[in-house]
């Protein structure tokens, strides 16, 4: 292993730390002092699971960002990130005698809310825990926005580009249980795709040809007699002006075979018309979509019906996303962000104790770095025990020089 060169860490490096920001997101849109039950199954919350009170072969529960500050305090937790339409569990019927603390009166159960192995530590279809000890790869996982488990890259089924663009994935499990999203895939998702027409061959899916104006694109197919494009704007004006009905003339009742209370209206399908382009994307593997794609998403009462039957409703609320809920709990912060937070709480010490502060973070660095150094020229491997054990120790030293 190498060592990073040793340098000097000051304030200004702790509020910068990415993992730091990434973690204060987080948990800036959930409420670290109140219960969150007493609010229902709220949108998204910061989630945890106590393996204290809940271990594996037990039935997983799940915790507030309040419950574990307050009620489990000292326990073995894990951190699920957020969860979509949740309540939480503290207490009730999974716990036994234990009573939450902060919101008791509450229900045995909480019958709609959604678990996973996730809740007992484990992630991915490896079924393995987080960090994973034993994992030599020691890659960051990717969590699927629709089951919300957490994926290693290597086990979604395929290639994992790097983009600085944020991205929404949905492993391969997921896109089957919604199989209409295959058909959105092949216009919307990252990266372009590469299939076979029908009639033409290999086809190469333009993301720009999303783009065109809805007009435009259906006037090729009103030509033709596409099917399901009779509901498109262009083709109506066109059968309007011959006052006849022609090849591409048909009524919702055809289409449908349901009633329809106005001949005058007709129902324009997003998803029927990208079917009818003839491009169709390989059903395997996780698909990358961009953010803002959840608004490309038809939103005719036949999809949206789709959307319900699959249980992926949530997918037409773009205020569900995570990105949505950490800019929300940023914004309520206000200017309690990261770093005002951290340096409103240094600016009540003196300044001899803000030094204090630094040197300590330095001494920390110094020995951690001379630890590393000395494990290094031992030619041994950097264990999560052995990092447990040096923190375990300077903390002992610590507290050693506090009481004398």
């Amino acid at each position: 292993m190498s060592v990073k060169e040793e340098r000097t860490v000051t304030v200004q490096d702790i509020l910068e730390d990415e993992e730091l920001q990434e973690a204060y997101a987080v948990l800036a849109g959930s409420d670290p002092d109140n219960c969150s039950y007493p609010q229902g199954y709220v949108k998204r919350q910061a989630v945890f699971a106590c393996n204290t009170c809940t271990p594996r072969g037990v039935e997983p529960a799940g915790l507030c960002l309040a419950c574990t500050n307050h009620c489990h305090d000292g326990h073995d937790i894990f951190e699920l990130y957020t969860k979509r339409n949740f309540r939480c569990d503290c207490g009730n019927s999974k716990f036994g005698v234990f009573r939450c603390q902060l919101s008791p009166g509450k229900d045995r159960q909480n019958a709609k809310n959604h678990y996973n192995h996730n809740f007992h530590g484990c992630y991915c279809t490896c079924d393995r825990p987080y960090p994973d000890t034993e994992d030599q790869v020691n890659e960051d996982m990717i969590q699927c926005i629709i089951c919300e488990d957490w994926y290693h890259p290597r086990h979604l089924g395929c290639t994992v580009e790097d983009s600085e663009e944020l991205q929404e994935m949905v492993c391969e499990t997921c896109m089957n249980k919604a199989p209409f999203l295959w058909t959105y895939s092949t216009h919307i998702a990252e990266p372009p795709v590469v299939k076979v027409s029908p009639c033409k061959g290999e086809v190469e899916v333009n993301k720009e040809e999303d783009k065109e104006p809805e007009d435009k694109r259906s006037d090729e197919p009103c030509k033709n007699g596409g099917e399901g494009s009779s509901t498109s704007p262009s083709c109506q004006e066109k059968n309007e002006a011959t006052n006849g009905r022609t090849a591409c003339k048909r009524t919702h009742q055809e289409m449908t075979g349901l009633p329809v209370k106005s001949q005058d209206k007709t129902v324009y399908c997003r998803l029927r018309e990208l079917k009818t382009r003839g491009l169709e994307r390989a059903r395997e593997g996780a698909v990358f979509w961009p953010y803002h794609w959840r608004a490309k998403l038809c939103t005719c009462v036949s999809c949206k019906r789709a959307y319900v039957d699959a249980g992926v409703q949530f997918l037409l609320d773009e205020s569900d996303t995570v990105l949505a809920y950490e800019n929300r709990g940023t914004v309520e912060q206000g200017p309690a962000s990261l770093d005002s937070l951290l340096m409103s709480s240094l600016s009540t010490l003196d300044r001899v104790q803000q030094l204090e502060i630094v040197y300590q973070f330095n001494e920390m660095q110094t020995e951690l770095m001379t630890f590393l150094r000395q494990i290094a020229d031992e030619g041994k491997v950097v264990t999560a025990e052995a990092i447990h054990q040096f923190f375990g120790e300077l903390m002992s030293r610590k507290r050693r020089q506090m009481n004398s």
